[in-house]
């Protein structure tokens, strides 16, 4: 089941690098060490955004545990503020999108925590057959 999650994690993530690289993608050069987009194996390797999660059990946070969610321009560029802000604006409320579409029967929202976002709600792996 933790395998499951972190597959549909992992397809989410790669969903919105995708609609950050048809969005966003020629507005800044790559990092010279990054291949273009649809050049590595994974997404999240390539194009200009790398996109993920990771787990926190959340100490010290109103929200608690969660999953993290991180957004990374790959460029050497100095990213103007109003395009980082554009460009996360644009990834949560298109991440709230499709929510959904992957976690059709858990309640999961994207929050801020701090200067973060988190995602939180239902990641239970159901019950144990003991």
């Amino acid at each position: 089941m933790q395998m499951e999650l972190e597959s549909i994690m992992r397809r989410l993530c790669d969903d919105l690098d995708h609609y950050l690289e048809d969005t966003y993608g020629d507005h800044y050069p790559l990092h010279p060490n990054r291949p273009a987009r649809g050049k590595a194996a994974s997404v999240a390797y390539d194009g200009l955004f790398s996109t993920g999660t990771q787990f926190t059990l959340g100490y010290g946070s109103d929200l608690g545990r969660g999953y993290l969610v991180s957004v990374e321009i790959r460029t050497l560029s100095r990213v103007r503020q109003e395009d980082r802000k554009a460009i996360e604006h644009a990834a949560i409320t298109y991440l709230r999108s499709i929510i959904p579409l992957y976690f059709p029967s858990r309640h999961i929202e994207v929050k801020k925590d701090g200067n973060v976002y988190k995602l939180v709600g239902d990641f239970s792996l159901g019950t144990s057959s003991n």
